[in-house]
């Protein structure tokens, strides 16, 4: 049973991957990865940063080393609520409906922009034009409506601050360091004090 288990696991698996991902022009930092069943459009994704299946990305700038995980929506485009219909049968853009009535000019693309190091976590929705700070955390299902400040930890729906994850001097003294920018040659050196934030500051200061 428990071998019949594993074919089966691997199965679905292989299933899961052969999906592949949806990617129009984007650029993607070869370290990154984007998961199958993925939508990544307009959007770019800097070093060792991943996102998980199942995600819709649209006109978004996210930074290095950050954690997107499964069925998280980021940006999308708005509809025209100062017109008498919100449909797309009025407006000149393609869309799922191929009837027009219409071709008024209304395609607002608002970028939307993940700093560096921040951790998404499963089917949370990012509002187009909102900016997540680097270091950043965004809870499971929540809805971000606003701009999130660096290293915050946000939940909820409308998504608000429950808590920083350090304290406003070790952050401005974190962004100060810009980690993410270094050599992998500097990082390896740096990697030990990880969980240390004060030593690592100091050892990314060269003291």
């Amino acid at each position: 049973m428990a071998c019949l288990n594993r074919m089966i696991y691997l199965f679905s698996k292989i299933i899961k991957k052969l999906r592949l991902s949806a990617i129009k022009n984007s650029s993607i930092d070869k370290t990154a990865k984007i998961e199958s069943g993925t939508s990544f459009i307009l959007s770019s994704m800097a070093r060792y940063s991943f996102c998980g299946y199942d995600c819709a990305i649209l006109n978004a700038e996210i930074g290095a080393f950050c954690s997107i995980a499964s069925n998280v929506k980021i940006g999308g485009i708005a509809h025209p609520m100062h017109f008498v219909s919100t449909s797309p049968v009025f407006l000149s853009h393609k869309d799922s409906i191929k009837t027009k009535f219409a071709r008024h000019n209304y395609l607002p693309m608002l970028k939307t922009v993940i700093g560096h190091d921040v951790w998404i976590g499963e089917g949370a929705f990012v509002k187009a034009g909102v900016c997540i700070g680097t270091g950043a955390v965004v809870g499971m299902g929540a809805v971000v409506t606003k701009d999130v400040p660096p290293y915050a930890i946000v939940a909820g729906s409308p998504a608000r601050v429950i808590r920083k994850r350090f304290s406003d001097e070790l952050i401005q003294s974190l962004l100060a360091t810009a980690w993410w920018d270094k050599s992998d040659a500097e990082l390896k050196l740096l990697g030990s004090y990880i969980t240390d934030p004060e030593k690592f500051i100091k050892k990314a200061a060269g003291k």
